[in-house]
């Protein structure tokens, strides 16, 4: 792929179908050092510094997933694609809510190494057409030698971009996380900073309760939410550590912090 030249190919991007306002919140919530840009309609786009796999030497992979997942299971009203690749593969991961992710994973040289299933899938869960989208990405999970790993991904934006993504000029996969970095600040991308849990998850609740989930936020329904985040947070959070992982750590520990904390949620408000 196109960036395997440089010291570092290993980056990511973050794909959120929700605006800027409604992503900021959750990611504030990953205490990792992101940018946040607008991705066209409805869509936003988050850049991370990538400092677990730049400087801790985890799986660029398995830390995305474990963002993608806490951001979704935290937002619940929107979907995350986490676009990631390294020197050996690239791949996508689509998170949705408390549903099991869905994966698609290449060689760096394009080599398919995903199921077809699984992009099936990835296509249901984002309502993609279900005859011309998919026809566009079937090309995706065949032979094709002239197609590396960054033109597969640069093929799923492009399929995406039918539902109104569109990224930043020069933001694409691939690049090493240094010059996404680089690129999205020169577009004017938000770096955003952690405000302290309390505020962090008062601006969240301000942001879910305005979306079609505010009835959720008070009552049985709420206390049934922030008990679901609870029982999925910890066994994830000890996952998370005993396997030294910080992407996975950081989405435990972030679900556990948000169940807990929506379960006081009465009491903010009224503070």
């Amino acid at each position: 792929m196109n960036a395997t030249s440089g010291p570092s190919p290993a980056g990511a991007l973050l794909l959120c179908r929700a605006d800027p306002p409604a992503v900021r919140p959750p990611a504030q919530l990953l205490r990792e050092q992101l940018l946040l840009a607008p991705a066209g309609d409805d869509w936003s786009v988050l850049v991370p510094e990538g400092r677990p796999w730049l400087q801790d030497g985890e799986s660029v992979e398995q830390v995305v997933t474990g963002w993608a997942t806490a951001l979704a299971v935290s937002a619940a009203a929107w979907p995350v694609v986490a676009l990631w690749w390294d020197r050996d593969r690239a791949g996508l991961t689509l998170a949705a809510g408390f549903r099991r992710t869905v994966g698609y994973t290449w060689l760096a040289d394009g080599t398919p190494v995903g199921e077809d299933e699984a992009m099936r899938t990835f296509a249901d869960r984002l309502a993609l057409d279900p005859v011309l989208d998919v026809q566009a990405l079937e090309p995706l999970t065949g032979p094709d030698p002239d197609a590396d790993a960054a033109s597969r991904l640069l093929g799923v934006v492009a399929v995406l971009g039918r539902i109104g993504l569109a990224l930043p000029t020069g933001l694409l996969p691939g690049e090493s996380a240094d010059r996404l970095r680089s690129v999205a600040l020169a577009q004017g991308a938000e770096q955003l900073e952690w405000p302290g849990w309390r505020d962090a998850v008062r601006a969240e609740l301000d942001a879910v309760e305005e979306g079609p989930l505010g009835p959720y936020l008070r009552g049985p329904r709420a206390r049934a939410l922030a008990g679901v985040q609870l029982a999925a947070g910890v066994p994830l959070l000890c996952w998370g550590v005993g396997r030294r992982s910080g992407g996975w750590t950081t989405a435990g520990a972030l679900l556990v912090a948000h169940g807990a904390l929506g379960l006081l949620y009465d009491r903010l408000r009224e503070n």
